[in-house]
């Protein structure tokens, strides 16, 4: 089998239009080649571009970047996933969203859902090259897409990360709410500080949602001498228990689990309750974990 000609320097480690290609002197034979895919109309991706370990949905949008105009940026929940901000779990797939603020046009091209937007001042965040809605304005975009709890989570990733404040989050749905608005700030109203995992969110409003008292988020449990002996998921320090979600298979890290293992049992001799709430735990109509704190808070003298 004969190998294709080689391609230049510029266009061998990353995508390219056809129309740049063109503009190197490369012919339709070779843009036909097996080596090079086409992820859009007018896109190709030489085989040496594409790892394995690559995030798809950043692959996806390196892929898509040379079809960007300069006015063009990713949207909503393409932004938000890019920039780690925790995203719905599956049966839901991220798109691939490019928006565009009017008068400029969004992209209309298979495998892309364009957005044209109001006249508004950029916000744009760079990330691996490419240009990103900042996640405040990118979360309320979601808000149309998304459940409750997803925009809780995303929420409270997005305060943590550091992009915005809950007032920012509030102000956005003030000047740009749109249909969603009442679903984002109740969304708000649960918000926390601290959270460091979207399951962790998701567990506390489970609890809440069940009729358990609400717990305090990532609290540091010490000794009697000020020593940290462990940063609780979800605490409720007038019963002493501590609940946390443990979604790790430890199989694979044998000493983090002995690790772990060894807090666990500090935590207990500190006279504390220790709920370990499982993946399987949070599934179903009526979710073991529910049940699992509401036992330990009876134990401890919760409703008594």
């Amino acid at each position: 089998m004969l190998r294709p000609n080689p391609l230049p320097l510029e266009l061998s480690l990353q995508p390219f239009t056809v129309s740049a290609a063109r503009d190197f002197g490369v012919g339709r034979g070779r843009l036909a080649g097996a080596d090079l895919a086409r992820p859009f109309h007018g896109v190709r991706t030489p085989d040496a571009f594409a790892a394995e370990d690559q995030d798809p949905l950043l692959l996806l949008c390196l892929q898509y970047a040379p079809r960007l105009a300069p006015w063009q940026f990713f949207w909503g929940e393409t932004a938000l996933a890019l920039v780690g901000v925790p995203t719905p779990r599956w049966p839901h797939r991220v798109g691939l969203h490019v928006a565009a603020h009017r008068p400029a046009r969004e992209p209309r091209t298979e495998g892309v859902i364009g957005h044209r937007l109001q006249v508004r001042e950029p916000a744009i965040v760079v990330l691996s090259g490419l240009p990103l809605e900042h996640p405040v304005r990118a979360w309320r975009q979601a808000g149309s897409l998304w459940g409750h709890d997803d925009l809780v989570a995303a929420a409270d990733a997005i305060v943590h990360q550091g992009w915005g404040t809950v007032d920012e989050l509030r102000d956005e749905i003030r000047v740009l709410g749109g249909r969603s608005a009442r679903k984002m700030r109740s969304a708000l109203n649960h918000v926390r500080s601290g959270v460091e995992s979207p399951e962790e969110t998701r567990l506390r409003l489970l609890i809440v949602r069940a009729g358990l008292p609400e717990p305090e988020v990532n609290w540091i449990l010490r000794d009697e001498y000020g020593r940290a002996i462990a940063r609780l998921d979800l605490a409720y320090r007038r019963w002493r228990v501590a609940v946390e979600y443990d979604g790790r298979v430890h199989a694979e890290d044998p000493r983090q689990f002995e690790r772990d293992a060894d807090r666990w049992s500090e935590i207990r001799r500190a006279g504390w309750r220790h709920v370990r709430v499982l993946r399987h735990h949070m599934r179903g109509d009526r979710p073991r974990a529910v049940a699992l704190v509401r036992e330990a808070l009876h134990d401890a003298g919760w409703g008594s």
